[in-house]
């Protein structure tokens, strides 16, 4: 099975987003550069660039909305966010959100904010303000849309100027918690055809429900104090390890990433054998139990021993993006 066939085109998705940048690029004022399609947009603003972006949860709200738990997909949000802007070098300054309903519902709505608040306070940041929608009969009923949207600023001197990246630098993969918030109208339609939310799993040692709503890691603590040794970070989100890393890589150079070099989580052997999803597929669309690729000289991986990381590739010569063996 492919993403395509649970709804997800990635390539139409791709060419899209295209289009839609050569559009959002003409609103740039000439004497301003900013930059549009990388994990954070950036903005100059004196010495520091001003870095935002925008997220959604995706179906992953499915799951929360069939498990009646709701107070951990608001910390997927804002740790998904934060863990973008991060991969410029910038730390958040505040949050928003927008929750949409058809009818809201109260009980949902205080539970969804509070794990908000929850993941703000712990990443130092202030949940400033947000929207909550009433669009009757535009949401399907028990169902809502939880949207969220971040800026942080890094010094200029400080941001991660991916240029400096080289042949013969090294990617040090950290774990991801899970799926985080990716891939899930995949792992829906494959999991779901054996198993319910509520059943238990051998594989994962907890129930199906459990496993999907573990909550997206945020980097931001453990990379913060080393960021001045970092080249180049990868949020692996949606694109998986294809298009993410590829962002951040410069002209004439490409990565080659060793997928023996780390243990795949089991919810990912078991979606690929149940879903018989082709290798190629599993890391085009999910993380595989690395959640951020980091870029580094090879001379520095002294600094990132305590976070006990996996050394799962490195920079090479060429304009080939990203090649998995």
């Amino acid at each position: 099975m492919l993403y395509k066939d649970a709804g997800v085109d990635i390539d139409m998705l791709n060419l899209i987003k295209k289009s839609v940048g050569k559009q959002v690029s003409r609103t740039f004022q000439k004497n301003i550069k900013s930059t549009f399609g990388l994990f954070g947009s950036i903005y100059p603003i004196h010495n520091d660039y001003l870095v935002s972006s925008v997220d959604s949860v995706g179906t992953k709200i499915m799951i929360a909305c069939r498990m009646g738990i709701h107070n951990t997909i608001g910390q997927d949000i804002v740790n998904h966010c934060i863990n973008d802007i991060l991969t410029t070098g910038a730390t958040p300054l505040f949050f928003m959100d927008y929750i949409g309903f058809s009818e809201v519902e109260n009980k949902v709505l205080v539970q969804v904010v509070k794990g908000l608040a929850t993941a703000c306070k712990k990443e130092k940041t202030i949940l400033i303000g947000g929207e909550t929608a009433e669009l009757t009969r535009f949401y399907p009923k028990g169902l809502y849309d939880l949207v969220g949207f971040i800026v942080g600023k890094v010094n200029k001197k400080n941001y991660i100027n991916t240029t400096k990246i080289k042949p013969g630098d090294i990617i040090l993969g950290l774990k991801s918690s899970g799926l985080h918030t990716n891939g899930y109208s995949l792992a829906r339609k494959v999991l779901l055809r054996k198993y319910t939310f509520s059943s238990y799993v051998p594989e994962l040692k907890r129930t199906l429900g459990q496993e999907l709503l573990k909550i997206h890691r945020s980097y931001r603590k453990s990379l913060e104090p080393k960021l001045k040794f970092i080249k180049g970070l990868a949020h692996i989100t949606g694109g998986g390890f294809y298009e993410n890393i590829k962002r951040v890589l410069p002209l004439n150079c490409s990565a080659v990433i060793r997928k023996k070099s780390w243990r795949p989580l089991p919810v990912f052997k078991l979606i690929q054998k149940l879903g018989r999803v082709p290798e190629q597929e599993m890391y085009r669309v999910f993380n595989m139990g690395i959640g951020m690729a980091v870029i580094i000289d090879k001379s520095n991986p002294k600094y990132f021993k305590h976070l006990r990381p996996k050394i799962i590739g490195e920079i090479v010569k060429g304009d080939f993006g990203v090649k998995i063996i």
